[in-house]
């Protein structure tokens, strides 16, 4: 049963939902990325992390280091927000969260978003992040790929194009409410409008028209629900049950199974989309966070003894 805690923040989250879109606040992506870092640098980073600015290139990142995390260890984070809003600033807390139950260091990058760098603006980026963990030293089987919501998809679209190229891939991706379908096909889109109080389910085909461009939407990197998903490192999914984008996740880890990828599907009673990055108040976002860095270290451990053989 989901905690009394989440009953309120679902509330609250609903109100804060309806009155942006009432004020049409929603329309404006200038003004929805100024509010989102605005809510993004209330919230603290856990005690002991390490922060450093950076660019690669040309694109900005951020090392997030807990005090006692392995030095060889590193989890790519991809932020959420549509593709279109967003940035470690917003998602630095949740980074370093995971990192620091994990034990692991991290690297945020801000990669470049929609409608100005549409797709394959992100995903370039999101490769070429990975690239210069290569370039320091770093080994494939001590690296994650995790992302939350659009940047669970480019997580996900991330690993294929890696595999496509024949770049050695990540011991594992990491996928938090992932945006797997951008055609918007998914039953949950209408059936489960009335549970999210999150995602406005008829507003996702706008925001996917502003990341895939002149591309269709079910294009395979855009909507890698629509790819061939065999080859793929394990992949740990946590979705909640209240999403609207709930299908995007089941439907994906059903087809990547039965293409021969380890997919290990956490569906989570009554929770919103990312509720992960409310760990500061939700118990439930706690536990999954506990989940996630179970996984990671499990995965790590068997990528690590494999390597060895």
């Amino acid at each position: 049963m989901a905690s009394l805690r989440s009953f309120f923040i679902k509330q609250y989250i609903r109100s804060a939902r309806d009155t942006i879109l009432f004020r049409k606040h929603h329309t404006d992506i200038l003004k929805m990325r100024r509010g989102f870092e605005l809510l993004g640098s209330r919230h603290l980073l856990p005690k002991n992390i390490y922060f450093k600015r950076i660019f690669i290139d040309h694109i900005p990142a951020a090392w997030i280091i807990p005090q006692h995390a392995q030095s060889d260890k590193v989890m790519l984070y991809l932020h959420g927000g549509g593709y279109a809003v967003g940035s470690v600033n917003t998602h630095k807390s949740l980074i370093a969260k995971i990192a620091k139950k994990a034990d692991i260091q991290a690297l945020g990058i801000d990669y470049r978003l929609a409608p100005e760098h549409p797709f394959p603006a992100a995903i370039e980026d999101a490769v070429r992040a990975y690239r210069y963990l290569l370039e320091q030293g770093y080994k494939p089987e001590n690296l994650i790929i995790a992302g939350d919501s659009a940047g669970g998809g480019l997580t996900l679209a991330t690993l294929i194009t890696l595999r496509n190229t024949g770049i050695p891939l990540p011991a594992m991706g990491v996928c938090l409410s992932p945006w797997t379908d951008l055609a918007v096909t998914g039953a949950s889109v209408t059936e489960r409008a009335h549970l999210d109080p999150m995602i406005v389910g008829h507003l996702l085909s706008e925001w996917a028209k502003r990341y895939a461009g002149d591309t269709p939407t079910n294009h395979p990197l855009i909507s890698p629900l629509y790819a061939d998903l065999h080859g793929l490192p394990p992949l740990l999914i946590q979705v909640g049950s209240d999403e609207v984008i709930h299908d995007d996740s089941v439907r994906f880890a059903q087809k990547a199974k039965e293409q021969g990828t380890e997919v290990t599907l956490d569906v989570w009673d009554s929770m919103i989309h990312v509720w992960q990055f409310l760990w500061f108040v939700l118990p439930e976002a706690n536990d999954a966070i506990k989940e996630i860095a179970r996984f990671i270290k499990t995965k790590l451990g068997k990528a690590e003894a494999k390597a060895t053989v």
